[in-house]
């Protein structure tokens, strides 16, 4: 929370599962199960269904609910790197 941010991750699988595996591998951050993708499309994350699925998606919304920052990915490895996010998060932060 240093620079006023949350991670939130979805999940495409049932509240079951995504529950299991998020408590297994002991997640830091909030997760949420998503398994008929409504956050997802709201949000635009691509899908490939070729390439095993969803596709990473990376939105950075500020505090009024405005998009600041996306990332739709075009493949599974296609995630920025950590300072360009961390860059964002400085910008918006600067911005107050």
């Amino acid at each position: 929370m240093k620079r006023g941010a949350r991670v939130i991750v979805l999940g495409p699988e049932n509240m079951e599962h995504f529950s299991l595996w998020w408590l297994e591998q002991r997640m830091p951050f909030t997760g949420i199960p998503d398994p008929r993708h409504r956050i997802a499309r709201l949000y635009g994350q691509p899908a490939n269904f070729w390439k095993l699925g969803r596709m990473p998606l990376i939105v950075i919304v500020d505090k009024n609910g405005n998009i600041r920052m996306r990332h739709r990915a075009k493949l599974p490895s296609d995630i920025p790197p950590i300072k360009k996010i961390i860059t964002a998060l400085d910008e918006l932060n600067e911005e107050g």
